[in-house]
């Protein structure tokens, strides 16, 4: 045990030894370490020194040299307000000078100026600049001059105004570029009508004096007026009507605003195509009748010049036929005979003409329709946009409108149509009621007797 006990001492005794001498070198290790990054930060702060101490000098020459270019600037400064100043002077002086030079004819200097700013805004815009271009040109450079204008400059003030006056009073007639809508160009033989009108063949055309063309309406106003233009154009003497806009577009401009016929019919969109096809309907019955009556009344006619040979024909003939076949029965008898007879033909010549005078009061609540359809479309509009703007709404005013327009227009000539047509079969078949009595009258005169 004791054996036992001191080898575990001996053990503690020298691992205690070990640790011991483990100590000593990592503290001689340390140490040595701490003063080599001594002598390593004392190398890195000297050279930091040198190099602020370099910079600084560095610092020092462009301060210096700042300082030297504020001083040359001050000194131009100065040199330039002292020149200024004496040229503000010698300005004056000058100004003076040329005002006493100048004398009278400074005053010609603003009237010209001013009298050519007047007349390039007129003739620059005016028609006859079609004819003759590049007249605004001197006029602006004049208008534009810093210096007194020279005579060849006022005799070209002086020639565009007398040009103006000359041809505002003229009809001429000259071979121009007419820019169209699509953009291609065509050469055409172009009137002008003093300073109002420009007409071709086709109608009346525009003067764009921003890009210096002759160009067509977008539309052409109505036909009456148009037509006069045309017919104008082909004239080659003598005189001719003619619409002539005194205000130089502004007028024909508002002209090929208003809406036609055909564009207000448009409007009326489906009920007011449904409408036409009504009147279109009717007039179609309408002219039908009249072709078979009339032919019906013509054969009745030549029957009348030959009451003992009937003809099965026409109405009459055909009566005549049951009167012939029926001459030896009673008066009473032969009438209900003539009465059937007379209810047989009656279709035939009323036929269709119910259907005119159904027609014509459709028509109209048709038209009552299109109105409601357009106000109950207005009012969706005035809930979606409210009422800013007129123009949204006016389609459908234009709808509610335009179809009531629409009904009426076509009930009127219904009514009308229906009328002589009905007028017209009421004549035949009393022609056959006059002949129907007449043919029972000669029966019972003869059954009297």
């Amino acid at each position: 045990m004791k054996k036992v006990i001191n080898f575990v001492l001996l053990a503690a005794s020298m691992s205690a030894g070990i640790s011991a001498t483990a100590s000593a070198n990592s503290l001689d290790d340390l140490l040595k370490q701490v003063k080599n990054d001594r002598i390593s930060e004392a190398k890195l702060d000297k050279k930091r020194e040198a190099e602020f101490l370099s910079a600084r000098a560095d610092k020092q020459a462009l301060l210096a040299k700042a300082k030297k270019e504020l001083a040359n600037q001050n000194a131009r400064n100065a040199r330039l307000t002292k020149e200024y100043a004496a040229n503000e002077i010698t300005l004056a002086q000058k100004e003076v000078e040329l005002d006493n030079a100048t004398g009278t004819l400074g005053e010609m200097f603003g009237v010209s100026r001013a009298a050519a700013a007047n007349a390039y805004g007129a003739i620059s815009t005016s028609i006859v600049s079609a004819e003759y271009p590049g007249r605004g040109e001197a006029l602006n450079r004049i208008a534009n001059s810093k210096k007194i204008p020279s005579l060849p400059d006022l005799e070209e003030l002086w020639f565009a105004l007398q040009t103006e006056m000359t041809q505002s009073g003229k009809i001429s007639q000259f071979t121009t570029d007419i820019t169209n809508l699509d953009g291609s160009k065509s050469t055409e033989m172009v009137t002008r009508i003093g300073t109002f009108n420009l007409i071709s063949k086709d109608g009346f055309l525009n003067y764009n004096d921003e890009l210096g063309q002759v160009q067509p309406l977008a539309k052409q106003p109505a036909g009456y007026i148009s037509g006069t233009a045309s017919d104008f154009f082909n004239h080659t003497s003598g005189y001719a009507p003619l619409y002539v806009d005194p205000s130089r577009g502004a007028i024909l401009t508002l002209e090929t605003r208003k809406k036609t016929l055909e564009e207000f019919y448009h409007e009326g969109k489906e009920v007011g195509y449904a409408i036409t096809v009504l009147l279109i309907l009717g007039c179609l019955i309408a002219l039908e009748r009249m072709i078979v009556l009339g032919a019906m009344s013509a054969k009745i006619k030549s029957q009348e010049k030959n009451l003992d040979q009937p003809n099965e024909n026409n109405p009459l003939g055909r009566l005549l036929k049951v009167y012939h076949d029926n001459k030896a029965v009673d008066a009473e008898t032969l009438e209900l005979k003539l009465d059937e007879a007379i209810l047989r033909e009656t279709p035939k010549v009323d036929r269709g003409i119910n259907l005119i005078k159904m027609f014509a009061a459709i028509a109209p609540l048709m038209g009552l329709l299109g109105t409601v359809i357009g106000m109950i479309m207005t009012f969706q509009t005035i809930t979606l946009f409210g009422t800013g703007d007129p123009k949204i709404m006016a389609g459908n005013i234009s709808l509610a409108l335009v179809t009531t327009a629409l009904g009426l227009i076509c009930a009127l000539p219904l009514i009308l149509i229906h009328s002589i047509v009905a007028g017209r079969s009421k004549s035949l078949l009393q022609k056959l009621d006059e002949q129907s009595a007449g043919l029972i009258a000669a029966i019972a005169e003869k059954e009297s007797k």
